[in-house]
């Protein structure tokens, strides 16, 4: 007569804590990572005290010294066209948001409103062009 144990001992392992660990893992980089914001380039904004918001599509920077970022590329003035317009892609609609220095050149700012208006009457589309500007105190 062969004895047997009453407690048997499971070699399966559940993952059902892992998953749950998993899960909680993840919803806290979501949230961490919405709460950073990035400045790439540090500009003074104009004031103003108008609040229009609108759809961010491409942000272009205007630096002082007329250099352009359209996003995190850097392009001279000759290249704003192609550079807004490859960002822009197919968007039929959309805005163009200018982040300008203080004491950047209007003519600067003007060349990138050149550039979205002529990739609008090139390609038949209806983007905006909106200046950036922080609260006025």
């Amino acid at each position: 007569m062969a004895i047997q144990t009453r407690n048997k001992r499971s070699i399966q392992f559940s993952m059902a804590g892992m998953s749950d660990l998993v899960f909680l893992l993840l919803i806290f980089f979501m949230l961490t990572s919405t709460l950073i914001a990035p400045t790439i380039i540090n500009l003074n904004l104009p004031e103003s005290r108008s609040e229009s918001r609108s759809r961010q599509t491409v942000t272009v920077y205007v630096l002082g010294d007329q250099r352009y970022f359209v996003e995190k590329e850097s392009v001279n003035a000759d290249m704003l066209y192609t550079s807004i317009a490859r960002k822009l892609g197919a968007t039929p609609s959309g805005s163009v948001v200018i982040r300008s220095n203080k004491d950047a050149q209007v003519q600067s700012i003007v060349n990138v409103i050149d550039a979205v208006n002529s990739i609008n009457r090139d390609e038949g589309k209806k983007h905006k062009v909106v200046l950036a500007t922080s609260p006025k105190n």
